[in-house]
């Protein structure tokens, strides 16, 4: 298992107080061979009786010198993730969580905008001061 990353807890309690309950920190993911382990995961029932959403969380606080370095090592460990959980628990959707400087500072980028949506990485914007979910990017 990783150590938790710089921003866990923010984005962790960012997570409960827009309504989630945390059921895996981290969250196991078993397939075949591979043991893998995404940062969160997490469920909230839905109204109307229409079940109970699920999400895997990976955060990435982008603190390297690198951060093209920090983002294609993200991408690729996001879409492992995002593989495994089709075959495991296809219910559940994965999510990138960042901050919203890195996310205002870096993630603005042209380059950047196109392999989101090209590699469609749906993202969590965490203010990680005041521990608030500023946006869900679902693709």
């Amino acid at each position: 298992m990783m150590a938790q990353d710089f921003i866990h807890d923010a984005v962790r309690n960012a997570i409960l107080k827009d309504g989630w309950t945390i059921t895996d920190d981290p969250l196991k993911l078993v397939f075949e061979e591979l043991r893998l382990f995404a940062d969160l995961g997490a469920e909230r029932t839905l109204a109307a009786m229409r079940g109970t959403e699920k999400i895997a969380v990976e955060i990435k606080s982008f603190r390297r010198r690198s951060s093209v370095d920090e983002f294609e090592d993200a991408l690729g460990q996001y879409n492992v993730y995002r593989d495994v959980l089709t075959e495991i628990e296809p219910e559940r959707q994965l999510f990138l969580a960042i901050s919203k400087d890195i996310f205002s500072d870096f993630f603005q980028g042209k380059g950047i905008q196109f392999i989101l949506r090209k590699q469609r990485i749906s993202l969590l914007i965490v203010d990680v001061e005041s521990e608030e979910i500023l946006e869900w990017i679902k693709r």
